[in-house]
């Protein structure tokens, strides 16, 4: 019984030892890391653990996202963007009848479509009603609404728009409107919480919390335009686009552009377009109404990539340098091909994605040092930033009205008269482009810069590729009503 009891002490001090012992290890440990966060979780009923609060340890207190989230919530706006119904010409495919009895050529059928309507979010980023957003959510929108956290509503007028970054900056009329401070995207950590703030679903403003979980992303869904995406886990459904990606602060890390899911519903991971790149888009559009976008002049890959595997570099982060521009900022300041970019303005560039978030903050003409790795050495190089077009030149706004013209579709008579199934009348010349190339009133246009034209909409959208191109010019066929055919080149950077 004796020995029973003394056993039964023994195992007690000894707990009670290595308890103690745990503790001051546990502390000391603490002290020497100066942990600043822990997450705490419970035991749910199906058995597993859950996370439930952040905490400070010093404070033993949870981290209070109330805050940012309340103030986000007045500045995160829902936007409706309409597409009114239009009349087109559709072109039915030809058949026996139309060979024997027709022009061959098919019948065409004039078509009423639908309005189209389209949700999404946008930011309120100044008192006096700029809300950035998401370019696919105004695109191609005849009217736009917006309708903030209190229930105003007001008609919104497009500022401009920039479809390689997908943004676009909308108007409101007023003042002293709710609105977030821009934080530093660039400081964001991955782990550091963020809320996603929107309009999911058509409901009015959301939040939902997660964490960073990378950055510097780069899905390929903008066919060759700017992403360096911040990726976070914080749900983020249809309807979140062009909302708020906001940090423990309350500040304004990102715009929400992208939900990647197999089945178009939450998946756990959601895309933000980083206000580095946001802040320089903003002023562009609104100093010029179109974006003054730098180029560095290189094609190349980042480094882990299948094709440099086998190369011996002196490193194993940058971009590979594949290929360089003629007539570039790069090769007029002697990037070579085979070089690696390893830093830009002194800052390490790990990707591709990293490269193209610095370069976007630049306007051409702007000066970049560029670090490159060559030959195992590091060589550091000062390069003058250019435009698409080659040159430091602002670029203008262009739409139809600088072309000088009027202009509407081809009834069938005058289809009928020139044998042809599509067209575009010019109306009316007046001082412009085309008065300057001597195109005349009554000039059908079937073809701008290889692409047919049957409305305005279809010239509309040749003329932006055009003004972003590097010759920056149409090359228009058409013809006379005398059933003269005749071609002109629209020059469009004349007078800059």
């Amino acid at each position: 019984m004796k020995s029973t009891i003394k056993k039964i002490f023994g195992y007690s001090a000894l707990m009670i030892g290595s308890a103690l012992v745990a503790g001051i290890t546990t502390y000391t440990l603490m002290e020497k890391n100066a942990v600043k966060e822990t997450i705490v979780t419970v035991q749910q009923e199906g058995g597993y653990a859950m996370p439930t609060a952040l905490f400070d340890n010093k404070t033993a207190q949870p981290v209070d996202l109330t805050d940012a989230a309340e103030n986000s919530l007045h500045a995160v706006v829902h936007i409706k963007s309409t597409q009114l119904g239009k009349t087109q010409t559709v072109q039915q495919m030809p058949d026996l009848f139309d060979f024997f009895f027709g022009d061959g050529m098919g019948r065409q059928q004039q078509v009423r479509t639908q309005p189209r309507v389209g949700f999404g979010s946008g930011v309120i980023i100044s008192k006096d009603g700029y809300i950035v957003t998401n370019n696919h959510v105004i695109e191609g929108a005849d009217e736009i609404d917006v309708k903030l956290n209190d229930n105003r509503e007001f008609k919104g007028r497009l500022i401009g728009t920039d479809p390689n970054t997908d943004l676009a900056l909308v108007k409101i009329e007023g003042d002293d409107f709710p609105t977030i401070p821009i934080g530093d995207s660039e400081a964001l950590k991955v782990g550091e919480w963020v809320l996603a703030v929107g309009n999911p679903f058509n409901l009015t403003s959301t939040v939902t919390a997660g964490i960073v979980s990378a950055k510097a992303r780069t899905l390929g869904v903008y066919n060759g335009g700017i992403e360096s995406f911040i990726q976070t886990d914080a749900a983020i459904n249809q309807g979140n686009s062009g909302g708020a990606l906001v940090n423990a602060r309350g500040e304004l890390v990102g715009i929400n552009a992208v939900l990647s899911s197999p089945t178009g519903a939450y998946a756990g991971y959601g895309f933000a377009i980083p206000t580095s790149i946001m802040n320089k888009v903003v002023d562009d559009l609104k100093e010029f109404g179109t974006v003054q976008r730098a180029i560095l002049g290189i094609r190349g890959y980042d480094l882990g990539d299948e094709r440099t595997k086998d190369k011996d570099l002196g490193t194993v982060e940058g971009v590979y340098v594949e290929e360089v521009t003629d007539g570039s900022g790069a090769k007029a300041a002697g990037i070579e091909s085979g070089d690696v970019i390893i830093k830009i303005a002194g800052k390490k560039v790990h990707n591709m994605a990293e490269l193209q978030e610095n370069i976007a903050k630049h306007r051409p003409g702007d000066e970049v040092e560029v670090t490159v790795m060559r030959s195992k050495k590091e060589k550091t190089l000062d390069v003058t930033l250019k435009n698409v077009q080659g040159n430091t030149k602002v670029v203008k706004k262009f739409d139809l009205d600088m072309l000088g013209a009027a202009f509407k579709p081809i009834d069938d008579d005058v289809k009928r008269h020139l044998g042809v199934s599509y067209g575009l009348q010019v109306t009316g010349v007046d001082k412009g482009k085309f008065a300057d190339a001597g195109i005349k009133k009554g000039f059908v246009i079937l073809k701008v810069n290889g692409s047919k034209i049957a409305s305005e909409e279809d010239l509309a959208k040749v003329l932006k590729t055009a003004n972003q191109s590097p010759e920056r010019a149409l090359f228009i066929s058409g013809y006379y009503m005398s059933g003269r055919r005749a071609n002109y080149a629209v020059d469009l950077s004349d007078g800059e």
